[in-house]
């Protein structure tokens, strides 16, 4: 395949179709090259076209604990108390500056996400 800029649905489209053929190159090899080279072209089109919102910050919390296997209790002491915890994570209470560098610490969430702003539920 030619490698050429991605500039439109088509031509990203043949992207993906030829990166799914060579994706198990070699890396030392002339597909291998191809790939990486394609790959760099669709995230960069896919960064321009298709942004992703960051998620809801108390939403991050849960897909990371699930990810870690953790459960609510295991956030005491990084959030806060027992009720600390639930009332963050039920969106009661926001999250302070404190419980985001915690959170980003232990969890290894991004500040950038945990910041974010988000409804408090009555």
């Amino acid at each position: 395949m030619e490698i050429r800029p991605i500039k439109t649905e088509k031509d990203y489209d043949k992207a993906l179709e030829r990166l799914e053929l060579i994706f198990d190159a070699s890396p030392d090899s002339k597909e291998g090259d191809e790939a990486e080279i394609l790959s760099l072209l669709i995230e960069n089109y896919e960064n321009k076209y298709y942004t992703i919102e960051s998620p809801d910050p108390i939403e991050a919390i849960k897909i990371r604990m699930e990810e870690m296997n953790l459960k609510q209790k295991d956030l005491i002491g990084i959030i806060g108390g027992k009720s600390r915890v639930s009332e963050v994570l039920n969106k009661k209470k926001r999250l302070t500056v404190e419980m985001i560098r915690e959170l980003e610490r232990i969890l290894h969430i991004s500040a950038s996400v945990l910041v974010n702003s988000y409804k408090l539920t009555k």
